[in-house]
């Protein structure tokens, strides 16, 4: 009768590693250069129309693979401890949940701009309301909920406690530190959209809180150092998003 013991997984061997990163590095700054020549002139500040469904689906791939490649790295070295030839699967199912998450995050959009509310103009609630969602962004930054997901999402040796060859255990596991991925940085996306989803810089800013909190070695700090500068843009724009730099007021450029 076969043991069912699990078998350690061996290390990979430093050029294999120094290969990968190097890879998604790199993967990592052309989707930010594509990107930003995609979204120039694009920021008209939160509330933007997101064109047609085509165009920000190809826009969002891109956005994810630039914003969230350099902190999948662990992941994608302690998931190809059980095989390299499912890395580019586990990529592939990882990208597939943030694509779904997108497509629903675009129709929702849509959906609130169709109704047409005049008081969530910017010169009227507009505003308070996107304060609102960043400084919800900040406490969700201190929440059980955020601390479970973050958990998951800066342990990815898990991936590799039971080898998953094959493109379909590559799939299964992407999808699944997808989803843990999606728990843990909804509330930045969604900061990300009230700050302006077609501005490069703010794009920026928030893959560098996601960053700090999936990569810093002191967890703590760096979860509630996201809370705090997240805090404080809420406030900021709430108070006086004409001095926020960065911040493009929605209107500002048609009378440019």
């Amino acid at each position: 009768m076969e043991s069912t013991a699990i078998r350690p997984v061996p290390p990979l061997a430093s050029p294999t590693r120094a290969g990968l990163t190097g890879a998604m590095l790199a993967l990592a700054a052309g989707a930010w250069v594509v990107t930003a020549q995609r979204m120039e002139g694009m920021d008209g500040g939160p509330g933007t129309a997101l064109g047609g469904v085509g165009w920000f689906m190809a826009s969002w791939a891109l956005m994810m693979a630039a914003m969230m490649l350099p902190s999948l790295v662990p992941a994608v070295l302690a998931f190809a401890r059980s095989g390299e030839r499912t890395v580019a699967a586990f990529v592939a199912g990882y990208a597939g949940t943030w694509t779904a998450a997108g497509l629903v995050g675009y129709l929702v959009f849509n959906v609130l701009r169709s109704l047409d509310v005049s008081f969530l103009a910017w010169d009227r609630a507009g505003r308070y309301t996107a304060a609102g969602v960043i400084l919800f962004a900040a406490a969700y930054q201190c929440t059980t909920a955020k601390a479970g997901w973050l958990g998951r999402c800066r342990n990815p040796l898990e991936l590799a406690r039971v080898n998953r060859s094959g493109v379909g255990g590559g799939l299964r596991g992407g999808i699944r530190h997808g989803g843990y991925c999606l728990g843990c940085c909804l509330a930045l996306m969604a900061a990300l959209f009230a700050l302006g989803v077609m501005s490069v810089i703010w794009m920026v800013v928030i893959a560098a809180l996601i960053a700090v909190e999936r990569l810093s070695p002191w967890r703590a700090t760096g979860v509630y150092g996201v809370a705090v500068v997240l805090a404080v843009l809420g406030v900021w724009v709430a108070a006086a998003p004409g001095d926020l730099p960065g911040l493009t007021i929605p209107g500002s450029m048609a009378m440019m």
